[in-house]
């Protein structure tokens, strides 16, 4: 498969700060590419440029070939891409099927009739009832939304993302405040959807185990600059990365051993 995603000297700076420091990246279409990096080493703030955010310094994000440089983010959910954040996004007093009927209609003709007549919109509700049973929500789709545990919250923010079938998933931080058992789950769809549906997944994400287990490809960031990148057994035995960012893992596995 070829490049869906990639970034050419991407560089993002805030006053004498430069975050985001000439980043060049590229993304293959229907991988799950994680970038990663210790805090403060500018992944979310490349994420959100790439994902139209945040407008670069300078630098430039094409999608498909097309440069998407600085289109904002509502643009770059028509194209075709779909992202989360770290803090849950979801309409708390709507029911589940509501939140993922609006976010299917959203990119419809319907966008700027939210509340029509349901039978007027029997495609978006046909749509959210097969995205519900995708992550897993079904049987909860008449439940309110702010009434769902924190991990059925994030399937359901996933099946918000998913309404308008993206061809790009960018998940920010999607286990972020989830407990420990409920991980796997959650990371276990995510890889279900990228192989059922030739998804591609970028994923900023800092549990390393998670990424170590899911991804095909993985960038490692470190002061604003690109340090590594590889597969995760590349990165793994890469000294510099394990210098930068997995040292401490490393240490503790071997005290516990």
């Amino acid at each position: 498969m070829g490049v869906i995603l990639e970034t050419q000297s991407l560089r993002r700076e805030f006053g004498a700060l430069v975050a985001v420091d000439d980043v060049s990246v590229t993304i293959e279409e229907g991988a799950l590419h994680s970038i990663i990096g210790p805090n403060g080493a500018g992944k979310t703030t490349f994420f959100n440029l790439v994902s139209g955010t945040l407008r670069p310094t300078s630098g430039r994000v094409l999608y498909k070939g097309d440069d998407i440089t600085g289109i904002p983010v509502h643009r770059t959910i028509h194209r075709g891409i779909g992202r989360s954040f770290q803090i849950t996004n979801i309409f708390p007093n709507l029911t589940v099927l509501e939140n993922v009927r609006l976010a299917s209609q959203a990119l419809g003709r319907d966008s700027f009739r939210l509340f029509r007549s349901h039978r007027k919109l029997k495609g978006y509700l046909d749509r959210a009832h097969d995205v519900l049973e995708q992550v897993g929500l079904g049987p909860k789709a008449l439940h309110l939304a702010r009434t769902l545990p924190h991990g059925d919250q994030r399937k359901l923010e996933l099946g918000m993302i998913l309404a308008p079938d993206p061809d790009v998933l960018m998940l920010d931080e999607p286990t972020a405040g989830m407990a420990a058992e409920q991980v796997p789950e959650l990371m276990q769809l995510v890889q279900s959807i990228q192989e059922a549906g030739d998804k591609t997944v970028v994923l900023v994400e800092h549990n390393m185990n998670v990424v170590m287990a899911v991804s095909d490809r993985i960038t490692v960031m470190h002061q604003g600059g690109l340090l590594a990148e590889g597969t995760p057994e590349e990165i793994s035995a890469d000294e510099t990365v394990q210098t930068a960012y997995l040292g401490a893992l490393y240490e503790d596995e071997r005290g516990d051993g």
